[in-house]
């Protein structure tokens, strides 16, 4: 019966693509490559408008755009570069322009042949402009427990407009960590700039790991992202099938490993989210999949049409997934309105990271080095 559902759901979704899309179409906008980094993970615009650069074998780059030059930012910290581990995400302080700070994530060694993912905060010193560098590294997260293997670190990072810093924490691989509140695997997290635990988390009172925790139940969140009404999406890989966009609220379990819209590569059939109303569902779902690895909301004016819409960054489909919202009646387990996926636009790469810059140009990072830059024709 699980497997005619998902029969069922797979053709509903492969049917509303021919209605609405047509996937993997040919650019709507001009690309230029600007640089060129080795196997770039995640990238931040300076007010200056240079731009951080994190490679995931562990280095940091500043490049600026208007010189086309590139400088290493010394002090970064050393990270696990194995299987999908290495260097992560940055971003910066909503004040930076003040304190200097920003935020690294990373796959750190641990005893015995584990890993797990780390958040750090420095203080960036930009002068000399030949030789940045990080001070005052000071790391203010982990995941807990560090475990064995090299996947699904998760490890975005978003500041909220409450102020508080959000992290994703992928479950490693591991399954059931999702779902306990004892480790803060396949979690999402909410924390202070310095690292301390707010004190109105959904599980205050529950232990030092589960006070942290945001949401639960999720597999390898790899986009995290604000829209401009405040709330917090993430996009996540899910099993063999089942990629995920979630609307991120407070206390929200949203299921897995217990349901999915996909099944274990295994070939273990996973319960789908309709049977079990209790979790939260996704706003929209891939199968087959796209496999998301980052989460843009867009407010520029380079492109006015899609100012409010999402874009997702695809691996495997090699794409830019545009994803549209619209209404403000009920969209089930309090997702507001709806959200569907409206293009998908054909790179021709895997696409690793994207971001909006000071120009409102769409800036994207393929997983294997060039920088692009994507504006309006």
């Amino acid at each position: 019966m699980l497997k005619h559902v998902k029969l069922l759901a797979f053709v509903a979704a492969v049917a509303a693509c021919s209605d609405d899309i047509s996937l993997a179409q040919p650019p709507p906008f001009t690309v230029t490559a600007v640089a060129e980094f080795r196997e770039p993970w995640a990238m931040a615009f300076l007010p200056d408008g240079r731009l951080l650069v994190t490679e995931k074998r562990g280095a940091l780059k500043l490049h600026d755009l208007d010189a086309g030059a590139t400088a290493d930012v010394a002090n970064v910290p050393a990270v696990e570069y194995a299987g999908q581990g290495g260097f992560g995400d940055v971003v910066l302080h909503p004040d930076f322009a003040a304190n200097g700070f920003v935020y690294l994530s990373y796959a750190e060694e641990g005893e015995r042949g584990t890993a797990g993912a780390a958040v750090a905060r420095a203080r960036l010193v930009l002068e000399p402009a030949n030789a940045p560098a990080l001070e005052g590294l000071t790391v203010i997260w982990r995941q807990s427990p560090k475990v064995d293997g090299r996947g699904h670190y998760g490890h975005r990072i978003a500041f909220g407009p409450d102020g508080f810093l959000y992290i994703s924490s992928g479950e490693r691989q591991k399954f059931t960590p999702a779902q306990d509140l004892q480790q803060n695997l396949g979690k999402i997290v909410r924390l202070a700039a310095d690292g301390s635990v707010p004190r109105d988390n959904p599980f205050a009172g529950r232990g030092r790991v589960a006070e942290e925790i945001w949401s639960l139940g999720h597999r390898n969140p790899l986009g995290l992202a604000f829209d401009a009404n405040g709330r917090l999406w993430n996009v996540e890989m899910g099993p063999r099938g089942g990629d995920e966009l979630n609307l991120v609220q407070r206390g929200g379990n949203y299921g897995y490993p217990v349901v999915s819209n996909g099944d274990h590569y295994s070939g273990q059939t996973i319960p789908d989210h309709d049977t079990r109303p209790e979790f939260n569902a996704p706003a929209v779902f891939w199968n087959p999949v796209i496999s998301p690895s980052s989460l843009l909301f867009y407010s520029g004016s380079e492109f006015p049409d899609w100012q409010g819409d999402a874009f997702i960054g695809g691996l495997s489909s090699q794409s830019l997934v545009r994803i549209e919202f619209g209404g403000s009646g009920g969209g089930g387990n309090g997702i507001p309105g709806t959200a569907r996926e409206a293009a998908r636009y054909n790179m021709r790469a895997r696409i690793r990271a994207v971001e909006q810059g000071p120009d409102g140009a769409i800036w994207v990072l393929e997983e294997g080095s060039r920088l692009l830059k994507l504006t309006a024709r």
